[in-house]
């Protein structure tokens, strides 16, 4: 795949790559910041951590009215460093956690899906990943 066929987006969080690493593998976690808008939540996350395993997030509306499950397979984790995985419907996800001093950069790149305009879909992304980047410096 050449990187036009990716998204990206990305966050600069105030937090140590062990914090950052950990909140956002440990499904404890994931249900406090895996939602795009605060009138979204996130009741369930599974998530078997190896390559191989995979992740069930549920995604739901706070007042009921529609919800997805979000399902990927872990295809290679580099401790600390990657983790790239492959969505239910085929695409990919690479996310990347670079270290400078006590802050970490998130970088994810992900297929886009056809039913939604990129804007909209490298919008959500970011909103989820603004989410997970005040879940960890708070």
């Amino acid at each position: 795949m050449s990187n036009q066929e990716f998204l990206e987006v990305r966050a600069v969080i105030e937090a140590p790559l062990g914090q950052v690493w950990d909140k956002w593998t440990q499904a404890v976690h994931v249900v406090n910041w895996n939602f795009a808008h605060e009138s979204w939540c996130c009741p369930k996350a599974e998530v078997d951590f190896r390559v191989g395993g995979g992740s069930n997030y549920r995604m739901e509306a706070k007042d009921g009215s529609m919800g997805f499950d979000l399902n990927a397979t872990f295809s290679a984790i580099e401790e600390h460093k990657q983790i790239l995985s492959v969505l239910e419907d085929g695409r990919n996800v690479i996310v990347n956690f670079n270290v400078e001093g006590n802050q970490t950069t998130v970088v994810q790149r992900f297929e886009p899906e056809q039913e939604n305009p990129l804007d909209m879909q490298q919008g959500g992304w970011q909103a989820i990943l603004n989410q997970f980047k005040s879940y960890c410096e708070q």
